[in-house]
This record gives C-alpha cells, sequence and structure tokens, in this order.
C-alpha cells in the first residue's frame, strides 16, 4: 500500500472506532488493531496521539457539518433553513456525533491540540449559522436586532440537548423541541 493510502487507512480506522464508541477508546493499539496493522506503525504515521485524536475528531465532526449545512441551505427561506438543520441535529440518528463532542470537550481540557480543533469546529459552526441567518436579515425575514446571537442560542440548544440525550434525558419530541426552538429564537 502506498503511504498515503496507509495513512488514509488508518484514519478511516480510527475514525470507524470513534463513531462507533467515541474518541475515549482511542489509542495507538486500539487503532493499529481496526486498522490490521503494528503499533509502530501507528506511530510511524501519526507520532502524536494527541494530534491524531484531533485530527480524527475534525474528520468526524467536519464531515458531519458539511452535511447538515448543505441539507439546510436546500430549505427556502431563513426558517426553514435554520429548522432543517436544527431538526437534523436533534433527531437522535447522531448520537455517535455527539458522543464524540461531548467526550472532546472533556478531553480537550488535558489534550491542548483537541482542545484547539474543538474551538475551530465551533467557530466554523457558529460561522455557518451566522451565515445563515445573515442572508435572512439581508431577505428582511429577520430584523438584524433579533438575529443578533441567534446562532449562539441554536447552538447551545442543541448542544445541550444532543448531550442531555446520551443518558437519555431529552423530550421523546425532539423535532417538536427543534420546531419551538427554533420559532423561539427566530420569531
Amino acid at each position: 500500500m502506498a503511504p498515503e493510502q496507509r495513512e488514509k487507512a488508518i484514519l478511516d480506522a480510527a475514525v470507524g472506532l470513534a463513531r462507533q464508541g467515541g474518541i475515549a477508546g482511542l489509542t495507538v493499539r486500539t487503532v493499529a488493531a481496526a486498522a490490521g496493522v503494528t503499533p509502530a506503525l501507528v506511530t510511524h504515521y501519526r507520532p502524536s496521539m494527541d494530534a491524531f485524536v484531533a485530527d480524527v475528531f475534525g474528520a468526524i465532526v467536519g464531515a458531519e457539518r458539511a452535511e447538515v449545512v448543505a441539507f439546510g441551505r436546500a430549505g427556502v427561506g431563513l426558517r426553514a433553513r435554520i429548522t432543517r438543520i436544527v431538526q437534523t441535529l436533534l433527531d437522535g440518528d447522531r448520537d455517535d456525533v455527539t458522543l464524540v463532542w461531548v467526550q472532546a470537550w472533556a478531553a480537550g481540557a488535558r489534550n491542548e491540540e483537541l482542545a484547539a480543533r474543538v474551538r475551530h469546529e465551533m467557530d466554523l459552526w457558529q460561522r455557518e449559522l451566522d451565515a445563515i441567518v445573515a442572508g435572512g436579515v439581508a431577505a428582511g425575514e429577520i430584523a438584524p436586532a433579533q438575529a443578533e446571537g441567534a446562532a449562539w442560542l441554536l447552538l447551545a440548544t442543541v448542544d445541550g440537548m444532543n448531550a442531555h440525550s446520551l443518558v437519555r434525558w431529552a423530550p421523546e419530541d425532539r423535532a417538536g423541541l427543534a420546531r419551538r426552538t427554533v420559532a423561539a429564537v427566530l420569531g
């Protein structure tokens, strides 16, 4: 296997492991076993586990963001776009990614490379939602004063409700919660 392919295979194996059980279980040995290589080969391609875990986190949440934002932008009008995004994030089908986020927030307290990546990914989500809301302001769908802080409120709700869902403490009608949240934030 070419070096680029081997490195991708190791990353893909780590992403698969993290999607199954979060990033907390990522070690040189678990990744090596999943990739079907020796631990020495993992450390050859990924000498810093802290940086590797940050890359795995970024690969997972970056892919989710791209998919969800594209789906949301396909809606017509600000409320439809934001509702599509929030409902998708709260529908329970992404609990594997939620676990990765929650573990990254916790592990980031001890892994500065991961913490930096978490902040970066949170900023990217913030910018995406701010841009969608700004489009609604430009189209006259929402007043600038009302739009201020909307992305923060939406992200806080999504993050909180998804974290709650990991311990099965969330409303049964998460789609309804999503719609009510969007209505409350966007008016």
